[in-house]
């Protein structure tokens, strides 16, 4: 990393902890992101008259050690306390470079493995704890434009994929085959989420979003027909369709791990609820969330069926409840007047601080760049963090998180050359991936291994992404 990125970083996070431009919003949410990530009662004795929210790493280590306060080990809120502030921003250390852009990168659940897909047809499992040794490479055959998305079963077994076709595709991970090229090496099982029958269906459509469910029974996927798809690996058959907004669906994802609850977003600049117990024939939503000025881009649930985030077209994210959702009879769309594609035009600079005047969310982060793709945010990990922190991808190479409760910008990663769509913090330990339209996949992490980072060696070739 060089001496002016980590001046940058560090100086993000002096900024952040002084929190001298942010202002905390007053919300049940933040005094649960307290409770999970700032130090607990007896901890805070050790912090200082001024300051009380920022205890030093030794005083917590000393009165562990001798059992100040009669604990053997650090609550989980005060091992957060600790771990949340040594942010992944040492680096770059490439993890792998292919000759097309890299749209995808996810890590299991557990963190062993990380998942990267890439607009050549190539999909890549990594083994996070054998060095980053390929486990699985794999190749799709007659896939449109790119992978638009993958999703990793709980159990680590199957893997599924979407590119632009209503055609998802099941891959066997835990299979002994190492090379997997699409029904030559190995079967990749279509699951056709189109439907003859269905009177209004189009031709074809493109899946931009899927997701397994927590039991791993069923995928959920969004579609650019405007609609909502479930199905049922069990049963091998597509169960659900929801005709669910009046333009592309670009995200999708279950609310919590009962399955009953979906949160979608869609260029139309509605976030909306699905409650799949109490869906009529007219599958109207559970309610609507109203707030951004353009298309959503990506939601993140952060896994208790009542709060989540979403990436908007409209330069923001948006932290939502779901408890102050509307009916979907009082969805307010603001007519625009101006002509603005996001696929290769900047943002007018004088709507960057318009709000809506229905705006129903909780909080709003500003300062990266979401244009050219359908750029995704994230949570930061429960184990390690508490969900203090939300990050993003953007559009200037860059990887930004920011406080959730200040909205203060912790750290800005930069080390692409151009537009980072996907990125994940590993469940457990201070490591960050990012990937990138200049092909790379790189890993960011605190305090670093013991090797100096090697100099990324750029492409040299450009192409034009409209997706």
């Amino acid at each position: 990393m060089s001496r002016s990125r980590k001046n940058e970083a560090a100086s993000a996070v002096s900024e952040s902890s002084a929190g001298s431009s942010s202002e905390t919003f007053d919300h049940e949410i933040t005094q649960l992101t307290k409770l999970r990530s700032g130090p607990t009662m007896h901890m805070n004795k050790l912090g200082s008259r001024n300051d009380t929210n920022w205890i030093s790493p030794v005083k917590m280590l000393a009165a562990r050690e001798s059992n100040c306060f009669r604990k053997s080990k650090f609550s989980r809120a005060d091992g957060c306390h600790m771990l949340s502030r040594y942010l992944p921003v040492n680096g770059p250390y490439l993890v792998d470079q292919m000759g097309s852009c890299a749209y995808v990168s996810q890590f299991s659940f557990d963190g062993s493995l990380l998942v990267a897909g890439y607009q050549g047809s190539h999909i890549r499992v990594y083994d996070v704890e054998k060095g980053w040794k390929v486990q699985k490479d794999i190749l799709a055959r007659s896939l449109r434009w790119t992978v638009t998305d993958t999703s990793l079963s709980p159990d680590k077994r199957y893997l599924v994929y979407s590119s632009m076709s209503p055609v998802v595709h099941i891959v066997d991970v835990g299979s002994s085959v190492t090379q997997s090229l699409a029904n030559v090496t190995e079967i990749h099982e279509g699951l056709d989420l189109s439907r003859e029958d269905d009177e209004d269906e189009e031709d074809s459509f493109s899946i931009f979003s899927v997701k397994f469910s927590t039991d791993g029974r069923e995928i959920v996927a969004a579609s650019s027909d405007n609609s909502i798809y479930v199905y049922d690996l069990l049963t091998n058959k597509r169960t659900l369709r929801i005709l669910a907004h009046e333009d592309d669906v670009n995200t999708v994802c279950f609310a919590d791990e009962s399955g009953h609850l979906i949160y979608s977003g869609s260029d139309d600049s509605f976030c909306k609820v699905w409650d799949r117990r109490c869906l009529t024939s007219r599958c109207q939503p559970a309610g609507v969330l109203i707030g951004h000025l353009e298309g959503i881009t990506f939601i993140d649930s952060r896994g208790d069926g009542r709060y989540f985030i979403s990436n908007g077209k409209d330069q923001a994210i948006k932290l939502w409840d779901i408890r102050k959702m509307s009916s979907n009879s009082t969805c307010i769309n603001i007519s625009r007047n101006y002509d603005w594609d996001y696929r290769w035009m900047d943002y007018p600079a004088k709507l960057r601080e318009m709000k809506h005047p229905e705006d129903q969310s909780l909080a709003t982060y500003r300062g990266h760049s979401v244009l050219r793709t359908l750029i995704r945010c994230h949570f930061s990990p429960d184990y390690s963090t508490g969900q203090k922190y939300i990050y993003t991808g953007s559009n200037d190479g860059a990887v930004y998180t920011y406080d959730l409760v200040t909205g203060a910008l912790v750290s800005k990663i930069s080390h692409h050359e151009t537009t980072v769509r996907d990125c994940c913090w590993h469940p457990y330990y201070p490591m960050m991936i990012s990937s990138s339209w200049d092909g790379m996949v790189i890993r960011c992490e605190f305090p670093g291994n013991d090797e100096a980072p090697l100099p990324l060696k750029r492409r040299t070739r450009r192409r034009r992404h409209l997706f």
